[in-house]
């Protein structure tokens, strides 16, 4: 079954625009399959792979004539996995001032890594997107309603990885290999990690402690590391699209949480994978979190392919009361709480209501949230 992904077309717009399209996101989300597709309407094209050794000493550097050589029959040209080549964003700049009628797409499977290398030599000259597993949108596109709503809860247990959603029956074997040392191959390959135990450890933390705030303190010592190594793995592990952190809300209160974050997976089947649990949700013990995770990473997905500009944090007080999730965007505030049982109470607390004007707090829950994840509004 094809899927087609959301992005496509507003990548597909930027064609022609003088300028870099730079498509970022995890190993093995289809950055590779969707770039050829889009490479493939403009005819022809010359697609580089930075794995390969010999495209690596190309680009690395090169001059001029060598790339007017290079590329001189090439209407549009793929750099995938960009992050493995020595001064890219140099080659990438050079070539964008040199090729001004040449399509260029680039690939990059480690933020870090890779806008180190092109943020000054590539400023005003580059289109940036990122791409995620599957969205919930694009599987109801391609499966259907019915199909998807049936497969609800194999997929908060799997997740959306392409190769898991396509490969029913395999799905624990997938998962196994995509996050073993695979999945953060790049962070082992570029930033001097002498440890991966540990950076496996402290994965393994954050899995049991999703959708929950964060110590760097406490996550230390639960790892047996300093502070400073736990903060800057945790970092790298964002950097390579596989945990991403949501920020406090915090303006009025002194007893507003301010300085900690909540950590998610931007999949539930890698979470899953790090347990090592793959039980059905009737037999698990912590259906809060996998929820919660699946809703907020499917609505960044939907907010990240729509252009949103705002914010999006959480909110709680020192001594109790929280919002789940809050949107902000051109100065209003639409919070939400997520529950899986849809007759669950929700009580929003009285401090938030009174120090904040803000829409409604809208309740998603397993009945209501598919507009949600399929509808963006702002």
């Amino acid at each position: 079954m094809h899927v087609d992904r959301k992005i496509f077309e507003k990548l597909f717009s930027k064609f022609g625009s003088g300028k870099a399209t730079i498509l970022l996101g995890p190993r093995q989300v289809g950055k590779t399959t969707l770039v050829k597709k889009l490479a493939d309407t403009q005819g022809d094209f010359l697609y580089l792979n930075a794995d390969e050794p010999t495209v690596i000493s190309s680009l690395s550097r090169p001059s001029l004539p060598f790339l007017k050589a290079y590329l001189s029959n090439s209407k549009t040209v793929v750099i995938d996995e960009a992050q493995r080549i020595p001064d890219i964003g140099i080659t990438l700049k050079l070539i964008i001032d040199n090729f001004q009628d040449l399509n260029l797409i680039v690939t990059g499977s480690s933020s870090l890594e890779l806008a180190n290398q092109i943020h000054e030599p590539l400023t005003g000259r580059k289109w940036e997107f990122q791409l995620f597993p599957f969205s919930w949108a694009e599987l109801i596109q391609a499966f259907g309603f019915p199909h998807m709503i049936s497969a609800l809860e194999k997929h908060l247990v799997f997740g959306a990885y392409p190769e898991v959603v396509t490969n029913s029956g395999n799905e624990v074997e997938i998962l196994k290999n995509l996050a073993s040392s695979f999945l953060y191959k790049d962070l082992l390959n570029f930033h001097g990690i002498r440890k991966p135990e540990l950076l496996h450890k402290i994965l393994q933390a954050l899995a049991w402690q999703m959708g929950s705030e964060v110590s760097m303190n406490e996550l230390g010592r639960t790892v047996q590391a300093d502070k400073n190594t736990v903060s800057n793995y945790l970092d790298l592990l964002e950097k390579a699209f596989i945990v991403f952190r949501l920020q406090p809300f915090s303006r009025n209160l002194r007893s507003e949480i301010s300085s900690s974050r909540k950590v998610y997976f931007i999949d539930n089947g890698i979470r899953n994978s790090v347990i090592g649990n793959f039980s059905a949700l009737g037999n698990r013990q912590d259906i809060g979190p996998i929820w919660e995770n699946f809703l907020i990473s499917e609505r960044v997905k939907l907010l990240s392919y729509n252009g949103f500009y705002g914010k999006n944090y959480f909110w709680r007080l020192a001594r109790g009361g929280e919002i789940d999730y809050i949107e902000e965007i051109d100065g209003q505030l639409y919070p939400f709480e997520f529950k899986w049982n849809p007759k669950a109470k929700v009580r929003t607390p009285k401090a938030f209501i009174e120090n904040y004007k803000t829409a409604p707090v809208q309740v998603i829950h397993r009945e209501n949230f598919m507009d949600w994840l399929t509808e963006y509004r702002y």
